[in-house]
């Protein structure tokens, strides 16, 4: 069985940072939003994975390559024009051809590693399975009906006014090439794309077995900045219990830091208290400074004189001199946040890539 992700979006919701940066390349805890769902296909013994892009210019294929730092083999399949998901998903024909396949969302992460889901699907009496999860607003989702005995999906309906389940559609199918033809009869919605529910509900009405999949534990559809965040926050609450780093070279003065602290290559933390859970990329210096929970800091990072956590730092920033505490904030590559006179209580940056701001 192949799997195809989907990452060809323009990730509305998250810009500015999306104006520079593909959404699925935005890292949470240090790892592209995207290297999640790969792992967890790698680890179900999914290798062949074809991704679809809105071009071949694109940074995804620059930066995943052909996957094999990742243990895996990746094709790219281009979308020019966003037509909606199941047209995403009809130009990956030539790559699924007569098997049946996965179909990720690439910005979404989850508990769940669908391992038994994964291996049996293709031996299953079922067309499509769909992955679905309780939310407490299911008017932002597609939504599932299922039948009485809970062994079917019934409906799929996108956004309803007035949901008839709170089961959501969490960015997970299953297909046998019998989705193809589902694609080629429906007709574009009012948003003039192409629905995968749509399709998915013309499985159903020809009598087509759709089935369930109730993910277990949290799932996080990673498409605003404050849900980017959440993620990070959970992703680094579940790194396991590692003692305080001890190296006295990384380590450095009267620097305390506590456990489930990840420290990078060639970084230093001076004079500073950090705590875990934090994960500090390679070459980054942390001087005089207050790192609090649930923050990520990418590669080549300088944090001097100032306060942050509940944060993502990409790569390459420096934050000088903060007044007050940076708290909840995404900033991206080549950003600079710096002091001036002015001192407010607070802040909460969401920057694109090579921003300037002074405070």
């Amino acid at each position: 069985m192949k799997a195809v992700i989907l990452a060809a979006g323009q990730g509305t919701r998250l810009r500015p940072v999306t104006l520079t940066m593909p959404k699925p390349l935005v890292p949470v805890a240090n790892k592209a939003l995207i290297e999640y769902a790969i792992d967890l296909l790698r680890e179900a013994g999914l290798a062949d994975i074809g991704i679809v892009v809105n071009s071949l210019d694109s940074p995804i294929p620059k930066q995943l390559g052909d996957g094999r730092q990742l243990g895996v083999r990746l094709e790219y399949i281009v979308q020019e024009v966003q037509r909606g998901l199941a047209h995403a998903a009809s130009l990956a024909q030539p790559f699924t051809g007569d098997e049946p396949f996965c179909m990720f969302l690439g910005d979404n992460v989850f508990k769940d590693r669908l391992a038994d889901l994964l291996a049996n699907f293709p031996d299953s009496g079922a067309e499509a399975t769909v992955a679905l999860t309780e939310v407490p607003d299911p008017e932002r989702f597609g939504i599932a009906e299922l039948d009485s005995d809970c062994g079917r999906i019934r409906r799929v309906v996108e956004k309803p006014q007035n949901p008839v389940s709170n089961l959501a559609i969490s960015g997970v199918y299953l297909f046998r090439p019998s989705i193809y033809e589902a694609i080629g009869n429906i007709q574009p919605s009012w948003r003039n794309e192409l629905e995968i529910t749509d399709a998915i509900g013309w499985l159903i009405s020809q009598g087509k077995q759709v089935q369930p999949y109730i993910l277990k534990g949290w799932w996080i559809d990673a498409g605003k900045p404050e849900s980017i965040i959440l993620a990070n926050q959970v992703l680094l609450g579940e790194l396991p219990y590692t003692p305080p780093p001890s190296n006295r070279d990384q380590v450095c003065g009267d620097s305390e830091v506590s456990h489930r602290v990840l420290i990078g290559r060639d970084s230093q933390i001076i004079n500073s208290v950090v705590r875990g859970p934090v994960i500090i990329g390679d070459k980054v210096c942390i001087r005089n400074s207050y790192v609090g929970p649930y923050t990520a800091i990418g590669d080549n990072v300088v944090v001097e004189g100032s306060e942050i956590e509940d944060s993502i730092v990409m790569k390459d920033c420096v934050i000088r001199n903060m007044p007050g505490r940076i708290d909840s904030s995404l900033l991206a590559d080549n950003s600079q946040v710096t002091s001036a006179e002015h001192v407010p209580a607070a802040h909460r940056l969401i920057l694109a890539e090579n921003s300037y701001v002074q405070l």
